[in-house]
């Protein structure tokens, strides 16, 4: 395993278990070091410190161990298995009302640039890191000896998540099974799922406590629930008591799948929901209605932070014409 020595020092932060080495904290690298290798890490008087992934750029190392252990196929299932645990406690796991849920989120499960998400019988892996990429092999293995047959597909996805220098080198692929699709259930709602199309791993399991918190305010509310994706605020709303619910996206496709999930939930369409394809920004500007909650939940303005500028403004103006849409005494989210 190759070796990387820090200043004098810079061996503070990993002393309180921080997850990350900048680059400037690093005074040498081995020369045959590659990219997403795993490496021991060393502070300048040569004490063992930690283990993580090397990757070029400010975050050059992200921790993976505080202990001198083999990164290994049980190493992997250990941690998998932990997470697993945690969220049993959470009672997100054998619940009648959820089979789905995120299993590794990244820092907050100890380990750096990984995302899983469980859609049921189905896992999503999703690499922020080269490192994890690399290790995708053993992570399915792992996946699969901790939850044995309850997953029958592990999809691999982190084309769009890893830096462009690697794209010719990366593809997203089935690591077991074949099934693109399935359907979920959160907190009894139902929603269709794609994780080889979807944005995302599929669907954004993250909004989940918002959603819920949505509903709780739902009964005989009017909503307007723009950038609507999938429709989960909007399925949410109409699933508890919502007087009227309008879902605007400026996908066709998303639309569609708007109207996927009102059909699963419900039966069939839905006098209370209206689905629109248009342009937020400008539906936002020209429409005159007001709405008891409007929810507005954007991508992304600024990819890097030349575009933060004009992402600030776009964002100033979006919320400046979400409000003037809220009836008096109404909510924003």
């Amino acid at each position: 395993m190759h070796k990387i020595v820090l200043k004098k020092g810079k061996e503070v932060s990993l002393s309180r278990k921080h997850p990350w080495v900048f680059s400037g904290a690093i005074k040498r690298i081995p020369k045959s070091l590659d990219e997403g290798d795993v490496v021991g890490v060393y502070s300048s008087a040569d004490d063992f410190l930690a283990k993580g992934h090397y990757q070029d750029g400010s975050i050059a190392l992200r921790i993976i161990s505080f202990e001198e252990e083999e990164i290994d196929l049980d190493f992997w299932a250990k941690k998998l298995s932990d997470a697993q645990a945690l969220r049993a406690r959470l009672g997100l796991l054998d619940s009648e009302q959820t089979n789905c849920y995120r299993l590794i989120h990244a820092e907050g499960d100890g380990l750096p640039g990984l995302i899983i998400d469980i859609y049921d019988q189905a896992a999503v892996i999703q690499a922020h890191s080269i490192g994890m990429h690399k290790n995708q092999e053993e992570i399915a293995k792992a996946l699969k000896r901790v939850y044995g047959d309850q997953i029958t597909t592990i999809y691999s996805k982190s084309k769009a998540t890893l830096p462009d220098r690697y794209s010719e080198f990366i593809e997203d692929k089935h690591l077991l099974g074949h099934a693109e699709e399935g359907e979920v259930k959160e907190n009894c709602c139902r929603f269709k799922v794609n994780w080889v199309t979807g944005q995302k791993t599929g669907f954004f399991l993250d909004q989940r406590v918002n959603r819920a918190l949505l509903a709780s305010y739902a009964k005989g509310k009017t909503i307007l629930n723009t950038f609507a994706y999938s429709g989960g605020f909007s399925i949410y709303g109409l699933a508890h008591g919502a007087e009227k619910v309008v879902s605007a996206d400026i996908s066709a496709k998303a639309v569609e799948l708007i109207d996927d999930n009102v059909e699963i939930n419900f039966g069939k369409s839905l006098s209370t929901h209206h689905s629109l394809k248009v342009d937020v920004m400008k539906y936002l500007k020209q429409e005159e209605e007001n709405f008891d909650i409007v929810l507005v939940d954007p991508p992304a303005f600024a990819k890097n932070l030349r575009k933060r500028h004009k992402a600030v403004i776009g964002y100033k103006q979006l919320n400046a014409m979400a409000i003037n849409r809220v009836k008096k005494g109404g909510l924003l989210f």
